[in-house]
């Protein structure tokens, strides 16, 4: 029993000073964390950068990526099947109205613009012909009418004659009866060559007018081609830049293929892609800031492309200053898509300490000390961070990353 009973205050024991144990290292850790908050750490003023709170506009952007393109560029294409005889200018060069570009070889063509001349002359010549075969059958058939009309008025007098006589008693009545049969197969003969005139004049009609309109055909495909002949005199037909001349000596190319292009470098356009993920707030006539080598532009959205194609859209910008001296075709720009714009807003420089929330802490310069601060973020794009409250005008906010010092209550910066 005794034995029992000094087991049982034992373990009491042990437990007892177990539990001691844990709540002291908790209240060891917690006065850690809690005495780390109060430790003034320090920092170097070199290894931040800091921004002025200012009072101005903000926009809210979006990034994007953009290509510089001329506005009008005019795309010369084969319009033959021919091979590139001689390349008379290279892509940079300037050129006016009329200047040669490319000389085509077109013997093959001109072989056949000749067969075609050859066959519509040919189905001329058979109208010709169906049109006097014509007019010679309508003037037998018309001969043979007339001769059928004499002799029925001359079955018609016999007919008569047999009457008389048959009253004079010279005749028989199986002689008129035998007079008039032979009128009346006549006048059917008679009928029936006169509706084949009409029938023959029919068809032959019908047989000229299919000539004609395959004749037309033809002389509307050899017009064609004496057009694309002329075409295939490849020269420039507005005032520009060459930007592209394909220089493939001797190479065949088909009607369609791209020759050489020439473009008006007085002014241009950006072309914008952005991912899907931004389609709902991609529209027409949203305004657009363009950036390149320490230079910005203004424009807007002019048109977005219907199509994805790699998880990408494509968009065309619209600049303000078309005309500007600094762009180039081809190049690469940054393009910011203007979502939404406040006026007269503290912003200060956008830099590593802002990671995105709208909810964050931020250090305060105040002399040689900084302080942590929770403040409200609202807009914000690559050049600024608008900071809704927290702040005032003139202070000095640190815009380099602090991740390090997020426990600390105040810093201390030394020079």
């Amino acid at each position: 029993m005794d034995k029992e009973i000094a087991l049982e205050v034992t373990t009491q024991k042990r437990r007892k000073a177990m539990l001691i144990v844990l709540i002291v290292i908790s209240g060891l850790g917690l006065a850690v964390w809690i005495l780390r908050g109060f430790i003034k750490s320090s920092i170097n003023r070199s290894q931040i950068t800091a921004s002025a709170v200012v009072v101005g506009n903000i926009e809210n952007t979006i990034n994007a990526t953009g290509e510089v393109l001329p506005e009008f560029e005019e795309i010369i294409t084969s319009p033959i099947n021919a091979s590139i005889k001689n390349a008379l200018m290279d892509a940079g060069n300037k050129v006016n109205v009329g200047q040669s570009i490319i000389t085509l070889d077109k013997t093959a063509t001109q072989t056949e613009y000749d067969k075609l001349n050859f066959q519509l002359e040919s189905k001329r010549n058979e109208i010709s012909k169906l049109k006097l075969d014509l007019n010679k059958s309508f003037y037998d058939i018309q001969s043979n009418n007339d001769i059928k009309q004499l002799h029925i008025s001359n079955l018609a007098d016999a007919v008569e004659n047999a009457k008389r006589l048959y009253k004079a008693g010279g005749g028989t009545r199986e002689n008129i009866e035998q007079a008039e049969l032979n009128l009346k197969v006549a006048q059917l003969e008679k009928k029936q060559l006169e509706n084949e005139i009409k029938n023959k004049q029919q068809t032959m009609q019908i047989e000229i007018k299919e000539a004609e309109i395959a004749a037309a055909i033809q002389e509307s495909d050899l017009n064609a081609l004496q057009r694309k002949l002329q075409l295939a005199n490849i020269v420039a037909t507005r005032k520009g830049v060459i930007t592209y001349v394909n220089k493939n000596i001797g190479a065949n190319i088909h009607e369609g293929e791209t020759l050489a292009r020439i473009a008006d470098l007085g002014s241009f356009k950006v072309q914008g892609s952005i991912s899907d993920n931004s389609v709902d707030q991609l529209h027409a006539g949203i305004p657009v800031i363009i950036r390149f080598n320490d230079n910005q532009l203004r424009g807007q959205v002019t048109n977005v492309s219907p199509s994805i194609q790699n998880s990408i859209i494509s968009f065309d910008i619209q600049l303000d200053d078309r005309s500007s001296k600094l762009l180039r075709p081809n190049m690469k720009v940054d393009v910011f898509l203007v979502t939404a714009t406040h006026s007269k807003v503290r912003q200060v420089a956008n830099g590593p300490a802002f990671k995105g929330s709208s909810v964050q802490d931020i250090f305060v310069i105040n002399g040689s000390k900084a302080e942590r601060r929770t403040v409200h973020i609202g807009l914000s794009n690559f050049d600024f961070v608008e900071i809704k409250d927290g702040v005032k005008p003139g202070d000095v906010v640190i815009t380099s990353d602090m991740n390090e010092y997020k426990n600390s209550k105040e810093i201390t910066i030394n020079n």
